[in-house]
């Protein structure tokens, strides 16, 4: 790991370039960088109003960061120098690298930098509002703070639109990563998130280099009670290996990152609405709020349409307990229905000590709470009536030490003096009640567990599918039951002495063998039975009975995570009914049973409306066994049962679909 200190909280700066360098002083000037920046030209007296030197060996000192802008070619030289002379570390802002296809001149880079960390390249930099530090060569829409959130991104454009937010929320740090030649993601979140002035971190990523780090990254930031938030972009269902199995249609890039974040405790969401709400609460509240939720509003209204938003969001109002119903019928009296959500109606509008006493009293028995709360806009009406409400919010926040969330139906109905006002009271604002719910959900993310980390990744390599009855025999000599079986090369051969009716007679050879006509049910002998064009050779077995449910099991290497395990409903409509879940190996049997009950079929599993349930442990238990094969077995590239028939008690492995290396 690099020493990012310097570059990140420079007291020096060292500027390369023209234009992109007058920008960098401009920016500097502006945030008040009181440090000393010198400029470097070869040809010019001045940049930005600065004296220019006219090389690095001029230089007064040794500098803590440079911006880099000049051309690739000669950035390479620079930054040799810049290394040489112990600077501490530099943005490397040209383009025109390994996404050019000069590979090669990137690593000369790296090679170039030595020990001295550089960000990029192809790199827009790095703002640090706490400092005044700014080697960033455009407009931004910060400024300083004493206190904040770090922001993190694969994406220049998209962090600079992050800096333009207009919701209170305090920003401490925003950085790229351009190309990350030499410093990844894990290691420059790491180091944002080292200074103790950073309250949280939030993340635009496009791929993760290196996930066994950023697992440790995840569980230091739980740790010291600060939260990530990730927007993950490029969720590809693709593989090269689709074609082979269901699991790798099932469980492509998207639900591999979702998984992984969600078991090293990082919030994910979907858009940067949602990014932005959920830094606000990790910023007041850090990570990890609880699930049980109150809303109140004065409008039935908005009560039903907050209802109606929270079942897809993933969130429950538990209902009002008996002690705090009735403290709210006392209050409110008996014309107010007492609920959750609750409509409190406006009998008590404008009256402070009323409010608080409701708004005190419904929080008291929940994790947290949503007031919604649309204050006028200032402009144009008076929004006086409304304080009591919102003071009676905070004081309901200090009174129960729980969260209190004002939520506004619509984003610009918070404008950004009221929200940063509320903010800097310990009230986290909350804009628009989509983006609210949203955010609510992603920040009730539970820890990973401790010491977690995937295995490593394995590079792509040539890899061949085994037959069924190989394939049964390596689920057999790790303790699955498989059903009673012979196999032979040609159909005549097959001897079904000692085998006991119903028979399955499949064809070997083929990885979808339903589609290809070569499984045959319910047979009692094989007579009659002519021989399936293309199969390799033969597998009878006796069928299974007594099957409460047919799931699906698939183990494969990731090229990110890994080893993913992929459960849920299985059979030929394993594809169409697309109900999985995906964990990253490893994962203990409690972790797998947690999984499926995320199932939206878990209720066919767990006995609706009286049906048998079926013996999810037991397919718990063939998870973990067959993700230790795959983990002792580096040569295994995938596993895929398709399906497991659950009975009642017990779990039988009826389709094997194995590939490994040669």
């Amino acid at each position: 790991m690099k020493d990012l200190g310097r570059l990140l909280r420079p007291r020096s700066l060292a500027v390369l370039g023209s234009g992109w360098a007058e920008n960098v002083i401009a920016q500097c000037r502006r945030m008040g960088f009181d440090g000393p920046i010198w400029p470097v030209h070869p040809k010019r007296d001045s940049v930005g109003g600065l004296r220019a030197y006219a090389s690095l060996a001029d230089l007064p000192g040794a500098p803590d960061a440079s911006f880099v802008g000049v051309n690739r070619h000669a950035t390479v030289e620079v930054i040799r120098e810049l290394a040489a002379m112990g600077a501490g570390g530099a943005i490397c802002f040209a383009a025109g690298w390994t996404e050019a296809g000069e590979a090669g001149l990137q690593a000369e880079l790296v090679a170039a930098a030595g020990n001295m960390p550089i960000l990029g390249p192809n790199c827009y930099g790095v703002i640090n509002y706490l400092d005044g530090a700014l080697l960033w060569p455009d407009q931004h829409g910060g400024k300083r703070v004493e206190r904040g959130v770090a922001l993190l991104s694969q994406s220049s454009n998209i962090i600079l639109n992050l800096t333009m937010q207009a919701r209170g929320l305090p920003v401490a740090y925003v950085a790229c990563l351009g190309n990350a030649a030499q410093v990844g993601l894990a290691e420059l979140a790491g180091a944002l998130l080292a200074d103790e002035r950073v309250t949280a971190l939030g993340m635009y990523v496009e791929g993760i280099d290196d996930s066994v780090g950023f697992a440790a990254l995840a569980e230091a930031a739980r740790a010291a009670g600060k939260g990530i938030v990730c927007v993950k972009s490029g969720k590809t269902e693709a593989s090269q290996a689709a074609a082979a199995s269901h699991t790798a249609s099932l469980a492509g890039g998207g639900a591999a990152s979702s998984a992984f974040l969600r078991q090293v405790g990082v919030a994910e969401v979907d858009g940067l609405s949602a990014l932005v709400e959920v830094l606000k609460i990790f910023h007041i509240h850090g990570p990890g709020i609880g699930a049980r939720l109150c809303s109140l509003s004065c409008s039935g209204g908005e009560a039903g349409l907050v209802a109606d938003l929270a079942a897809p969001a993933g969130i429950a109002f538990p209902p009002v307990p008996d002690a705090q119903a009735a403290r709210l019928g006392e209050i409110l009296g008996p014309i107010v229905h007492i609920s959750n959500p609750l409509d409190y109606h406006t009998f008590i509008w404008g009256d402070g000590p009323r409010t608080t006493d409701v708004f005190t009293t419904m929080l008291s028995a929940y994790d947290a709470g949503i007031f919604l709360i649309d204050p006028p806009r200032p402009d144009r009406c008076d929004p006086a009536s409304f304080e009591p409400a919102v003071d009676a919010i905070v004081a309901a926040q200090e009174a129960t030490g729980k969260p209190a969330f004002p939520v506004s139906s619509l984003p610009e109905n918070f404008d950004e003096p009221r929200a940063e006002a509320l903010m800097a009271r310990g009230v986290v604002p909350l804009m628009g009640m989509e983006t609210a719910l949203d955010a609510l959900k992603a920040a009730q993310v539970a820890p990973g567990r401790a010491g977690w980390r995937p295995l490593a990744a394995l590079t792509a390599r040539e890899t061949r599918l085994l037959d069924e009855a190989e394939g049964k025999a390596l689920l057999a000599g790790a303790g699955v039951a498989v059903p009673r079986a012979i196999s032979a090369p040609v159909l005549e051969d097959l001897d079904i002495a000692g085998l006991t009716p119903p028979f399955a007679l499949k064809g070997l050879g083929f990885a979808h063998k339903t589609e290809a006509g070569a499984v045959r049910l319910g047979l009692t002998s094989l007579a009659g039975q002519a021989a399936m064009a293309g199969a390799t050779g033969y597998l009878l077995e006796e069928m299974v009975t007594g099957v409460v449910a047919e799931m699906l099991l698939g183990l494969r290497r990731d090229p990110v995570y890994g080893v993913t395990l992929t459960l849920g409903m299985g059979g030929i409509t394993a594809e169409v009914l697309a109900d999985t879940v995906t964990l990253v190996w490893p994962v203990t049997e409690d972790e797998v049973l947690s999984a499926l009950r995320r199932l939206r079929l878990w209720p066919l599993l767990d006995g609706y409306r009286g049906r048998t349930r079926a013996d999810v442990a037991a397919l718990a238990a063939v998870a973990v066994r067959l993700g230790a094969v795959m983990a002792a077995d580096p040569a295994l590239e995938e596993i895929e049962i398709n399906p497991v028939l659950l009975r009642e008690s017990g779990a039988v492995a009826v389709d094997a679909l194995v590939r490994r290396t040669e």
